[in-house]
C-alpha cells in the first residue's frame, strides 16, 4: 500500500510540473521580445525583496512591499492586460485533438504532414507590390483562430502563390481593399476588416493599414505584412509592434522562425 501512494504521489507531482512547464512555455511566448518581460522581472525583484524582508524582520520595509503585494493582482491586471488577453485568446481557441492542439508547439508531437506557409511567396510578391506601391496587408494566423474575422470580408479557400497575391492587391481588383488571412498556405478571407490601433505612440506617418496590423498583433498571437501605398516599404508588425530586418532574406527567415 506505501508503494501505491509513493508511485500515485511521483505520478501527480510528474503531471503537475509538466502542466506548470506548459503554462510557463505559454507565458514565455506571449511575452518574448516585448517590454513584458522587464515588468515581469520587476515584480519578480519585488516579490522577492517582500520575503527577504520578511524573513529580516525589516518591519518598514516588509510594510512597503506588503502594501504593494495586497494590491498586485489588480496591477498585475492593469499592467499586463494585452498579454492576458493574448493568453486567453490562446486558450479559448485550444482545440487538444486538432492541428492547432495544445501540443502542437512540441517538435516531437508534431505531424509530419503538416503544411508549410510559402512565405518565399508571400514576400516576393510584397517586393513586386512595393516597387509599384501597391499597397497590401497580409495576416498570418499562428495559434489564436481568426475565423472571427472571416464574415467582415469575403471567405476564400485559394493555395497561396505569388501571382494569387499580387492579383488580390492588384489596385483594379475588387478584392484589394481590406486584409487577407492565412492560415499554412491557404487564403482564409479577403477584404477582411481588422480592428484599427489608435494609440498616439504609432508614427503619423504609417496610416490606417500600419495601424489595422498593430490592432490584431496586439490582440491574437497572428503576425502581419504591410506594404505601404505612400513609399512601397514593406513593414513586419507581431505582438503590437514593427520588427526590424536587414532585407528581404532576413524577414523571410523572421517569418519562418516565427511561424515554425
Amino acid at each position: 500500500m506505501e508503494d501505491l501512494q509513493l508511485w500515485d504521489f511521483r505520478f501527480i507531482d510528474f503531471v503537475d510540473v509538466f502542466l506548470v512547464a506548459i503554462l510557463l512555455y505559454y507565458i514565455y511566448k506571449l511575452v518574448k521580445g516585448t517590454v513584458a518581460i522587464n515588468i515581469f522581472i520587476g515584480i519578480l525583484i519585488i516579490y522577492l525583496a517582500w520575503r527577504l524582508t520578511d524573513y529580516l524582520q525589516m518591519h518598514m520595509l516588509y510594510s512597503i512591499f506588503d502594501g504593494f503585494m495586497k494590491v498586485g493582482i489588480i496591477a498585475l491586471i492593469v499592467v499586463f492586460q494585452p498579454e492576458i488577453r493574448k493568453f486567453l485568446l490562446l486558450v479559448g481557441s485550444t482545440n487538444i485533438g486538432g492541428k492547432k492542439g495544445i501540443f502542437k508547439n512540441f517538435k516531437f508531437l508534431k505531424n509530419e504532414d503538416q503544411t508549410t506557409t510559402d512565405v518565399d511567396a508571400i514576400i516576393n510578391a510584397c517586393s513586386r507590390m512595393g516597387a509599384t506601391n501597391t499597397g497590401a496587408l497580409i495576416v498570418i494566423e499562428r495559434n489564436n483562430n481568426l475565423d472571427f474575422l472571416i464574415n467582415t470580408g469575403d471567405a476564400m479557400n485559394i493555395l497561396v502563390s505569388q501571382p494569387i497575391i499580387e492579383s488580390i492587391f492588384f489596385k483594379n481588383s475588387p478584392l484589394h481593399d481590406g486584409a487577407i488571412i492565412i492560415e499554412k498556405n491557404i487564403v482564409k478571407a479577403t477584404r477582411v476588416i481588422l480592428p484599427v490601433n489608435n494609440e498616439k505612440n504609432i508614427p503619423e506617418r504609417f496610416g490606417l493599414r500600419h495601424r489595422a496590423a498593430v490592432g490584431i498583433t496586439e490582440k491574437t498571437d497572428a503576425v502581419a505584412i504591410a506594404v505601404s501605398e505612400e513609399t512601397g516599404q514593406i513593414s513586419y508588425i507581431k505582438n503590437g509592434g514593427f520588427e526590424m530586418f536587414k532585407d528581404t532574406h532576413d524577414l523571410i527567415e523572421k517569418i519562418k522562425k516565427d511561424l515554425a
